[in-house]
């Protein structure tokens, strides 16, 4: 460990925190009205959010319109110097700019002021220099509070950066609370990827129909066994005379009650009655927890009392949500 590293990266949390820390202060201050006019202005919108920036601006921006594209709010990523040279026509009447520039007096975002000046393009500009180029021309001034870099030299983005990307952040989120933007919203945008597991309903994995291991009260347990093992689940459910669900028996119940005279036994002697159970609308990742927390490698889920399907940890396996 060198001490002198370990020092130079805690200096550079320590300035980016109180940058963030005035931000905070900033958003719940004097920007707190400009911070509602950037919501209303994307909300009222018919188009997209286009997020433009040069440098590291750039990359940040990039990212902000990913986050908003994300989480329900139409939006992509410019480049300045490309839409200088044709890219201008991807931006509609019915669209918005955010633009990033921490001097605010970029030269590559020229023509895209001119643009939305043209076009009547409504510009929410993110700055810290309010009376700059770019401030002047915004219909929304966003303006970052001029906190020290972490670099040593004052030069390198770094405290700059993180403002501009947590600004865009707390747009994106409070954007995604207004229109009350779902978890199941969240996952039309997000299919695939481990992200995507954990969004995903039981229903979603769940085998049904003459998938189920299923027996009727009152069954021997030599049906019992027979539906364990070519099932494949390592467990039946048991239904009443209605359909409902009463009780469950696993490998493990045989394997305790094998000495037992098992064969001769109904499966209302062996089985566990009031089995845990979910439901096809819960999250993949929540009957994870389920299965983990009881030590147990199947769920019956149910509507009702009724069993609808079966839901096994090695399915979870395949989506990826363990």
């Amino acid at each position: 460990m060198s001490e002198p590293s370990i020092s130079s990266a805690q200096r550079t949390f320590a300035t980016e925190r109180a940058g963030l820390d005035a931000l905070a202060d900033a958003v719940a201050g004097p920007l707190a009205g400009e911070f509602d006019k950037a919501i209303e202005t994307v909300r009222a919108l018919k188009g997209r959010v286009i997020v433009t920036g040069m440098g590291k601006s750039g990359h940040v921006a990039n990212k902000i319109a990913a986050t908003l594209a994300s989480t329900g709010t139409p939006a992509f990523f410019v480049h300045p110097s490309e839409a200088n040279h044709g890219d201008l026509g991807m931006i509609a009447r019915d669209d918005a700019m955010i633009a990033i520039s921490w001097s605010g007096e970029t030269q590559e975002l020229s023509g895209v002021l001119g643009y939305c000046a043209r076009f009547d393009i409504p510009l929410i500009a993110i700055t810290s220099k309010a009376d700059s180029t770019l401030g002047r021309h915004a219909d929304v001034l966003l303006a970052l509070p001029k906190e020290p870099e972490a670099c040593p030299h004052n030069l390198a983005p770094t405290t700059s950066s993180i403002m501009q990307l947590a600004l865009g952040d707390a747009l994106a989120i409070a954007l995604l609370e207004a229109r009350g933007f779902t978890a199941e919203n969240f996952s039309v945008f997000h299919p695939g990827g481990s992200l995507g597991a954990q969004l995903a309903r039981v229903s979603d994995i769940m085998h049904s129909g003459n998938d189920m291991p299923l027996v009727e009260s009152g069954a021997q347990m030599t049906q019992a066994i027979l539906a364990i093992s070519s099932k494949g689940f390592g467990c039946t459910g048991v239904t009443d005379a209605t359909g409902a669900l009463i009780g469950i028996i696993t490998d493990g119940d045989l394997a305790r009650h094998l000495a037992d005279d098992l064969l001769g036994r109904t499966v209302d002697d062996i089985m566990t009655r009031d089995p845990q159970t979910v439901t096809p609308n819960m999250l993949a990742a929540d009957a994870l927890g389920i299965l983990d927390k009881r030590s147990i490698s199947a769920l019956i889920v149910t509507e009702g009392t009724k069993p609808v399907g079966i839901v096994h940890f090695h399915d979870l396996l395949r989506l990826g949500a363990a």
